[in-house]
């Protein structure tokens, strides 16, 4: 895991939404051709996502429903939209994952204060 008091603050997460998307997208390419050569440092690695996902699950903070809506609209890089009738409880379950997630990364210094 990187120190993250070696980090500037722009070089965190924004918010937990963000943090998901960057952990699905780099997950995506971590054994493709395409590999993100970004400057930015990251206050974490992948395995510390998936590490805290899996904690945040085993302790019951996160349901298996709540999660297939992260991959699910994770893959499609969007969260779901509330008022889209098809869409309002995954917006729900999706709006109470990402609570619990911030809540979690925040306290690892993942996320800006």
């Amino acid at each position: 895991m990187l120190n993250t008091q070696e980090l500037n603050q722009s070089d965190k997460f924004q918010n937990a939404e963000q943090l998901w998307f960057w952990f699905l997208y780099s997950k995506s390419i971590q054994n493709g051709f395409n590999h993100n050569h970004s400057s930015i440092k990251r206050p974490c690695e992948l395995l510390d996502v998936e590490t805290l996902i899996t904690k945040l699950y085993l302790s019951g903070k996160l349901s298996e429903e709540q999660l297939n809506v992260m991959k699910k609209f994770g893959d499609k890089r969007r969260a779901p939209h509330q008022y889209i009738y098809s869409e309002n409880k995954s917006a729900a379950l999706w709006q109470s994952a990402m609570e619990t997630l911030e809540k979690y990364a925040r306290a690892k210094g993942w996320i800006i204060d």
